[in-house]
């Protein structure tokens, strides 16, 4: 009975701490609003806002200080990512892969936040279900994959037009010469991009979300090593050493994972858009 219980708050544990502050929309069970994530993902926007705003105000030809450096090795080291992978000139794409950057750095970071600060903060006020890692939630990769997904198919209509648009789907990837050539190849190229097209919302939503999710579950499964152990437990003893050591590598470790998954949305982002815009 001690071991069923046990196990049975551990299960409640877990399915608190992965449960979004939800608002319904309508009468539909599929129709939510994750408040939580929305909450995070506007403050950190404005956090963004405010700490970039604020030091280009600030900059200075002079000698600069460690928050201008540190601004200016991010913009020259994503500007030339673009230079070197975006082939026609615009000024929308070097901003455009630096605020996707900071922004899923931001939301990344906030997997290192203790486990049970803010929840615990939360429900104090009231507040029953509270995650705080808004890459963690499907909807938001989703729906960054979806701002991506559109501007890709805009850039494509932009630089190529839509009868060039439009044709590529059926004369790429394979090529044929004759009209009954083009006729028989038409519909196999036709469903090789609309795969391709398919895949790659698919791609940048479900590889962040994996990766953030994951980290989130392990760092609550670190956080339940000692649930519901006091002081006088002797398991405590054992366990809060093992406790300490798996969340010091494994928070180690994921400083490397949220911005590697930052850094990957970005490049694939610029990828995808010097994709829509190169001949095929």
């Amino acid at each position: 009975m001690a071991a069923e219980g046990e196990a049975e708050g551990m299960t409640g544990y877990i399915k608190h701490h992965l449960q979004h502050l939800t608002v319904p929309v309508g009468d539909s069970p599929f129709m939510t609003l994750n408040i939580d994530s929305i909450f995070f993902k506007v403050l950190l926007a404005v956090i963004f806002l405010f700490v970039f705003v604020r030091a280009a105000r600030r900059a200075t030809s002079g000698v600069p200080g460690k928050l201008q450096c540190a601004i200016e090795m991010m913009v020259e080291a994503i500007d030339g990512i673009v230079k070197d992978t975006f082939p026609a000139k615009t000024k929308f794409i070097a901003p455009l892969a630096l605020t996707i950057f900071a922004l899923v750095f931001l939301m990344n970071f906030m997997d290192m936040i203790p486990v049970d600060l803010l929840p615990a903060s939360a429900h104090a006020a009231g507040i029953p279900y509270l995650r705080v890692v808004p890459t963690a939630d499907l909807s938001t990769t989703v729906g960054m994959a979806l701002c991506v997904f559109i501007l890709i198919q805009y850039y494509a209509i932009k630089h190529k037009g839509v009868g060039k648009f439009v044709g590529e789907f059926f004369t790429a990837p394979f090529h044929a010469h004759g009209i009954v050539g083009k006729v028989l190849v038409a519909p196999a190229n036709l469903l090789l991009r609309l795969i391709e097209e398919a895949v790659r919302p698919l791609s940048l939503s479900l590889r962040l979300f994996g990766n953030m999710y994951a980290g989130e579950l392990i760092f609550i499964l670190i956080a339940c090593m000692t649930l519901g152990a006091g002081l006088a437990s002797g398991i405590t003893w054992v366990m809060a050493p093992l406790q300490f050591i798996a969340g010091f590598l494994w928070t180690a470790f994921h400083i490397l994972v949220i911005i590697l998954q930052a850094f990957i949305f970005m490049t694939l982002t610029v990828v995808y858009l010097s994709m829509a815009v190169q001949e095929h």
